[in-house]
């Protein structure tokens, strides 16, 4: 068994090593060997084998951005399910509640956003249509 910080943190170190060594080396025999072909057709963006179109400058809706955003945060949330799962039988019941709860709060937000339109790409914001318009004389 290591003792040491040096005798524990040997094995990682190593292995960041030896992964920056092969990467490296990777990265140097393509240099070295790879095709130095500079045209038009080489330096187009790809994407996904398809004749790119428009200006890559584009404005994207901001539905895009709170989808993305919205994916961060449940995955999030779903990490903490593997603690609670190997705590699980150490805490009994009380670990069931907690997890009941966040459970049941993590829905809620679900179903809030889901009714506030948020995952809707259909184009008109159902809450926001539903708004009066005032007219300004």
């Amino acid at each position: 068994m290591p003792t040491t910080y040096n005798e524990i943190y040997f094995p990682v170190l190593l292995q960041a090593m030896i992964a920056m060594t092969i990467a490296g080396a990777l990265l140097l025999i393509s240099f070295l060997l790879g095709k130095k072909v500079r045209n038009r057709v080489k330096d187009m963006p790809y994407e996904s084998g398809i004749t790119p179109t428009g200006n890559a400058r584009e404005r994207f809706s901001v539905k895009f951005y709170l989808v993305g955003m919205l994916f961060i945060l449940f995955d999030i949330e779903a990490v903490f399910f593997y603690p609670w799962v190997v705590v699980y039988r150490d805490f009994k019941m009380v670990a069931f509640v907690e997890m009941l709860i966040f459970i049941g709060l993590v829905l809620a937000g679900f179903f809030y956003i889901w009714k506030k339109g948020a995952l809707d790409w259909s184009g008109e914001n159902p809450s926001i249509a539903k708004r009066p318009v005032r007219r300004i004389p």
